[in-house]
């Protein structure tokens, strides 16, 4: 789960969670990264990590997504942490390699408590903590939405909506957004390069995450830290962060209900709402520190002034 050539939007999350990490003081982050696919790329992994790391120079060695767990415990010498972000969870084939990996772990981070209630409680005893990456509030900012739609190429005066995922992501449910969009036009974030997003975001009147699960939600904390009005479905951190801002809407979908709370949001010619507080609670740097946390919990300093290392 992290960006490549081949694929710049993968796991941008994380990228931004090592990023914030590498900015905390007494911190050293060094990244191993590989690409999913190609016949067997965890065993290729797990041997090139072995190959690279011998001399156990590492306090602490944190995989993102469960199968990657078994590529990290390759490295010896280490305290090892692994963060479930969903599907590997679960996805039936990838939750019985994740939960077989996970007794060998020392700290088990799922990204919400949400997440984490589909793990069996016996993997849990003292080895849980919830770590979500959080957003990128300097890349997500307002930006007024002319200006996004002019540098988009989109026209000024039409209404549009925007969908934050691809369609063919069953679980996002792209059928419900059309429903509930109708007339409107309705933007998606396909193959979208990382850097634009923030543009598509603040080009909307407003964001519809119509998904039927999230383990985190982030194009929600998106939305709010642009300003930008979110309707969203009860999952994820939508409830808890949307709770606070007026002009948003969360619930149950239902396409009449949903309908009434878009038309509400698009009275306004140009629909903003006060959701940046809200995100920076949950900001990639806030959530970096509650990692750091987490491993000073499993490594406290041994004196020597010895780093922290990823």
């Amino acid at each position: 789960m992290y960006p490549s050539a081949a694929a710049p939007g993968r796991g941008s999350f994380v990228r931004d969670q090592v990023e914030a990490l590498a900015r905390l003081p007494g911190v050293e982050v060094e990244v191993f990264a590989f690409e999913p696919g190609g016949g067997s790329p965890y065993p290729r992994a797990a041997r090139a990590l072995r190959r690279r790391y011998r001399d156990g120079e590492f306090d602490i060695v944190h995989a993102h997504f469960g199968l990657t767990a078994w590529a990290a415990l390759a490295v010896r010498g280490a305290r090892h942490v692994v963060t479930l972000h969903g599907t590997d969870v679960v996805n039936p084939r990838s939750r019985v390699v994740t939960f077989a990996a996970l007794p060998f772990v020392d700290l088990i981070a799922p990204v919400s408590t949400s997440l984490a209630s589909l793990l069996p409680p016996r993997l849990l005893a003292g080895k849980l903590a919830i770590l979500p990456c959080g957003v990128a509030v300097d890349r997500f900012r307002p930006i007024p939405r002319p200006e996004a739609r002019a540098r988009l190429g989109l026209e000024i005066g039409p209404r549009y909506l925007l969908f934050p995922a691809a369609p063919d992501r069953a679980e996002k449910r792209f059928d419900r957004a059309r429903a509930v969009a109708k007339d409107h036009r309705l933007l998606v974030l396909e193959r979208v390069p990382p850097g634009e997003v923030p543009l598509w975001v603040n080009a909307a009147d407003a964001v519809l995450v119509t998904s039927e699960r999230e383990s985190f939600g982030l194009s929600v904390l998106e939305a709010l830290a642009c300003d930008v009005p979110v309707l969203a479905t009860d999952v994820g951190i939508a409830p808890e962060a949307l709770a606070e801002v007026p002009g948003t809407f969360v619930g149950p979908f239902s396409v009449p209900e949903w309908r009434i709370a878009l038309e509400t949001v698009l009275k306004d010619a140009d629909p903003r709402v006060n959701g940046r507080v809200v995100a920076e609670r949950y900001s990639a740097q806030r959530m970096a520190e509650r990692v750091l946390a987490a491993w000073q919990g499993l490594c406290p300093p041994d004196g020597r002034g010895r780093p922290t290392r990823d």
